[in-house]
């Protein structure tokens, strides 16, 4: 999604992300984006000035993608140099910013690869619906002037897992070793309206198992749950909400609880604000003794992982075994009412190359 830089930068951060149906159905769309955001912006304002004035994630997410491709012109000399590219849905560097880059540097190929380790319609999806929108638009990248492939979601990636598990397994070193076995691991994932979900979006099936993957590399040594954060809104999304779930387990006398950021790569809003001021504030009112698990952020372990991900990936493109696209990408969701997802994995599925006129 990206996030504002800068406090000025807020107001038409919220304008994109409201107006996007994708991700926030609203009747109406066109008339109570802008009101809404326009009525959300000097609340948002105020939490991203308590976390410094803007947004770090892009910071880090540039120095995961030049970190990443440092790897890769030693891995992969094949296709080196690399180079990262940054496109976020609602904040510069948008995805247009991005295509004027690439334009601008002559490039032919490249892997749309999201960073969002789980896939849903409404992030990477909403994502990969802009990328050829804009394409098709410009007319660069649309028509073959790109070889397009995609890395759309990897849920399980052992890289991934294994610095989820590392994470975790420092923060849990905080607490005493006699009540250690006892803390409550709280995953925390951004929720999704159910109405996406019921219409049979993959995201929190993919969240639930990157969250399997890495109980399962701490062999279980611990109590877990998985929460949903960020609701916005009236209508109902998926649940329980991480701050009900602390406040449902500080009645039943569970107060030790490390939280886990399991669907970010790195730190922003969500994390600095709702998880570590809102959130935190609410467990000690309760009694809790509430910590939190370290973002991903310039994790060696996080960095190597994605290396790894994407000198498979092109190694196993170059060669044929793989193609533009995975089957889960080409696959819609039974009650996908959205006829720009099926353009758009038409597009992907050709590897950029103009559809005809009859797709």
């Amino acid at each position: 999604m990206g996030g504002p830089s800068t406090i000025p930068e807020v107001h038409d951060f919220l304008s994109r992300l409201f107006h996007d149906h994708d991700l926030i159905p609203l009747p109406f769309q066109s008339v109570l984006a802008p009101v809404i955001a326009k009525r959300r912006t000097p609340q948002i304002e105020k939490q991203y000035t308590e976390i410094g004035g803007g947004s770090p994630i892009l910071k880090w997410t540039k120095i995961q993608g030049e970190e990443m491709c440092k790897i890769l012109d030693e891995t992969n000399p094949e296709t080196a140099p690399h180079k990262p590219y940054v496109a976020f849905r609602y904040a510069k560097p948008l995805t247009e910013d991005c295509l004027s880059e690439m334009k601008k540097d002559g490039v032919t190929r490249a892997i749309a690869f999201t960073q969002y380790p789980q896939y849903s319609c409404s992030t990477t999806g909403s994502s990969l619906n802009e990328l050829y929108r804009l394409s098709k638009k410009d007319g660069y990248g649309d028509n073959g002037s790109i070889k397009w492939s995609v890395l759309d979601r990897w849920p399980t990636n052992q890289g991934l897992v294994d610095a989820f598990a590392h994470n975790v397994k420092t923060a849990l070193q905080q607490y005493p070793e006699e009540i250690r076995k006892d803390v409550v691991i709280m995953f925390s994932a951004h929720s999704l309206p159910l109405e996406i979900v019921n219409r049979g979006d993959p995201y929190t099936a993919e969240v639930a198992a990157t969250v399997h993957a890495v109980m399962t590399k701490l062999n279980f040594s611990n109590p877990y749950r998985l929460t949903w954060q960020s609701k916005v809104g009236p209508k109902a999304w998926q649940g329980p909400q991480t701050a009900s779930a602390i406040e449902g387990f500080a009645k039943i006398g569970k107060k030790e609880i490390c939280l886990v950021p399991i669907a970010f790569t790195s730190d922003h809003i969500e994390t600095l604000y709702e998880l570590d001021i809102e959130v935190q504030e609410e467990a000690e009112k309760l009694g809790v003794h509430l910590t939190r698990a370290s973002s991903l952020n310039d994790s060696p372990i996080f960095i190597k992982a994605i290396a790894d991900l994407v000198s498979t990936h092109l190694r196993d493109f170059e060669s044929g075994k793989i193609g533009p696209t995975g089957q889960q990408l080409l696959l819609r969701c039974p009650g996908c009412k959205n006829p720009k997802c099926g353009k758009t994995k038409e597009w992907l599925a050709t590897g950029g190359n103009a559809l005809s006129a009859a797709a």
